[in-house]
């Protein structure tokens, strides 16, 4: 029996996005079988870059985007969170990513916040479907 498609919540700060997008690209084969979840513009990133990917579109991080990833989390509904941050860069939503990632770690989902630490989810198996 096939293990179960997983949740990934695909998050990206601006000047991050393209980064995940180049990501996502080399590492298709391993999120093809999942579910996944994006903030807005980080979606629009993703889907035209690899259209073939099932996600869906939540709002913009500085509309609730990242709210809403963190009432999924909350409801159970993540298996994991690929956030690829920009820590150089000012974020007039600091509060909510702040918020986002205290969410991961009170539900012990497993979160990775750059390349390095996404390919480490790869190599362990953890985006294995």
């Amino acid at each position: 029996m096939a293990p179960e498609p997983k949740t990934l919540a695909l998050v990206a700060h601006d000047r991050m996005k393209e980064a995940l997008a180049d990501w996502a690209e080399a590492n298709l084969a391993a999120l093809e079988a999942h579910r996944l979840f994006c903030t807005g513009t980080t979606g629009s990133v993703l889907r035209k870059r690899c259209p073939g990917l099932s996600i869906t579109r939540l709002a913009s991080g500085p509309l609730g985007g990242d709210q809403q990833i963190g009432a999924l989390i909350v409801e159970g509904r993540i298996d994991a969170v690929i956030f690829f941050i920009d820590p150089l860069s000012p974020m007039p939503h600091d509060v909510d990513i702040k918020a986002l990632l205290r969410l991961a770690v009170v539900y012990d989902v497993p979160i990775a916040l750059s390349r390095r630490t996404a390919d480490l989810f790869v190599a362990a198996g953890l985006l294995t479907a």
